[in-house]
């Protein structure tokens, strides 16, 4: 019975250990994610280094992106409300993104460091709340703000993501790249 009752914890503790090392890696990973975004390397090198292969013959994964927002933002913001599956349409979240608004995030304080990211193993996701400002690539009205990631689909090895869930501020977004002055809001200013 003694002996039982130590096999027993034995397999509890490398259980937990390996329970404890996925999860310090799914940190490290997620966090580096969050930090190379900072000084974003190309769309192809971004998905690449952290996004699964895009394997989608044969209803295999692919890499996703989505951008939660209202329909009736899309028109004038079409990377919101709408999901970019696979290695080519992900490229197009970035130049569509690129192309509406530039995003200003700093190493020191856009995102928390690896103990501010929130893993969730048994759903196979972290999450973590970081900050920056958001600029309308057409009007130049600026705008601070905190948002969400939800980084999930991790491959098995944690090292790789599959999704990428955001939620911004898309009533501000929206806002910045109107033609119309916006509640005083004029071109080229910042609201915090």
């Amino acid at each position: 019975m003694i002996s039982h009752s130590v096999q027993k914890s034995h397999a509890d503790t490398a259980k937990e250990a390996l329970s404890a090392d996925r999860s310090s890696i799914l940190r490290s990973r997620a966090h580096a994610f969050c930090q190379a975004l900072v000084s974003p390397p190309s769309p192809q090198e971004l998905l690449s280094e952290f996004f699964i292969p895009d394997q989608s013959e044969g209803g295999g994964s692919r890499p996703t992106i989505h951008e939660h927002g209202p329909a009736w933002a899309t028109k004038t913001l079409p990377f919101l409300g709408k999901t970019f599956a696979g290695g080519p349409a992900c490229e197009e979240y970035f130049a569509v993104l690129g192309d509406t608004l530039k995003m200003y995030l700093h190493r020191e304080d856009s995102f928390p460091g690896p103990e501010g990211f929130v893993v969730d193993e048994a759903q196979n996701r972290v999450c973590v709340v970081g900050k920056g400002r958001f600029e309308s690539v057409r009007t130049g009205r600026s705008w601070d703000e905190q948002f969400a990631y939800v980084l999930s689909g991790w491959d098995g090895q944690g090292r790789k993501l599959g999704r990428w869930d955001i939620w911004a501020d898309p009533l501000s977004a929206w806002a910045a790249v109107s033609e119309d002055d916006v509640d005083g809001w004029k071109k080229g200013e910042n609201r915090s």
